[in-house]
């Protein structure tokens, strides 16, 4: 069994298209490919402020699968530490031995969430939004918008962020990083008000966008929903999507968006089926669409493959070059 650290991770993956199309394809094998992926086990550590979530999938005909602890201790900040956090095992799927622990200290999940984002981004939003909203300031607001950028023409930023301290760093890093113009502004309903598409990166457990802001052609990815206690949509905002998109219809029942809107569920599609043609997700310029996203064991399966087949590879070239 091969042990990777992070540090040697990030020499081989990043967020790019390659990354978002690998995405699109894991969401497509979840309705076209026979596979095993169990409910999301989730243990709560309420005195910390804090979860541990087990993901997994087995994908029928791969020879390998993950499976992924990652956790969220939401008061680490104050500590100066990250609040998310984990690791990924790579097993054998004819023997069941491990092939690598990936310990990547919840960066690939990070990855595969934000590239997850540019998928919902590219088949939600209309073509020629420029204008995102950034609902969050931590890591993952941060790669939500460098993903947007891989899929749409983002020429202006609004954020908010309930520290007005962290909101203003978010401003200058990814001013910096991005050159694009970020506008912190005052409230959520101001970042509706003047986007033409918002992502949703936090972990609020009362609604943040109601339906009386929204308005015709917006798109919406909210992603901080993946608990029972979570939500970040109010139940007027899902009723007046035209499109409500989800990764998995029965997990975003349970732990998403759909859990506060029982009545939309019905309604709701799959990301894989519009990833695979079977259905489409916005077809005018009009219409508002939502895009649900709770984490699938499928994508950690994939971005695991992929990472671990990259770091063979880069092993055999650092022994290339030791020969010489």
């Amino acid at each position: 069994m091969r042990l990777f650290e992070r540090k040697d991770i990030e020499k081989v993956i990043r967020l790019d298209t390659e990354l978002v199309g690998k995405m699109e394809e894991a969401f497509t094998s979840l309705v076209e490919k026979e596979m095993t992926m169990p409910p999301i086990m989730r243990v709560d550590v309420p005195d910390h402020n804090g979860e541990v979530d087990i993901k997994s999938a087995y994908i029928k005909g791969e020879d390998s699968f993950a499976v992924k602890l990652s956790s969220g201790f939401f008061n680490n900040p104050a500590i100066g530490l990250p609040s998310a956090n984990g690791l990924m095992i790579l097993i054998n799927s004819r023997t069941g031995e491990p092939l690598a622990v990936l310990a990547d200290e919840g960066r690939l999940t990070d990855l595969r969430t934000a590239a997850a984002g540019a998928v919902a981004a590219k088949y939600g939003s209309r073509d020629n939004s420029r204008i995102a909203g950034i609902l969050g300031t931590g890591s993952q607001a941060r790669l939500q918008l460098q993903a947007l950028m891989l899929v749409r023409p983002i020429e202006q930023v609004f954020v908010y962020g309930r520290n007005d301290e962290k909101a203003f760093n978010f401003k200058q890093e990814m001013e910096q990083k991005t050159g694009l113009h970020v506008t912190v502004c005052d409230s959520v309903e101001q970042v509706v008000g003047k986007s033409d598409l918002v992502v949703t990166t936090t972990p609020s457990k009362e609604p943040l966008i109601y339906g009386d802001w929204v308005r015709a052609g917006l798109h919406i990815t909210a992603m901080g929903s993946d608990a029972e206690h979570k939500q970040e949509l109010d139940a007027t905002a899902m009723g007046k999507a035209d499109v409500i998109v989800c990764d998995v219809k029965d997990q975003s029942a349970r732990l998403g968006e759909l859990r506060s809107s029982p009545e939309q569920q019905e309604r709701a599609i799959e990301l894989g089926e519009v990833t695979s043609g079977k259905h489409s997700f916005r077809q005018s310029d009009e219409e508002i669409t939502i895009c649900d996203l709770t984490g699938t064991g499928v994508q950690d399966t994939a971005i695991a493959r992929h990472v671990y087949h990259r770091l063979l590879a880069w092993e055999g070239v650092k022994d290339e070059r030791r020969e010489v």
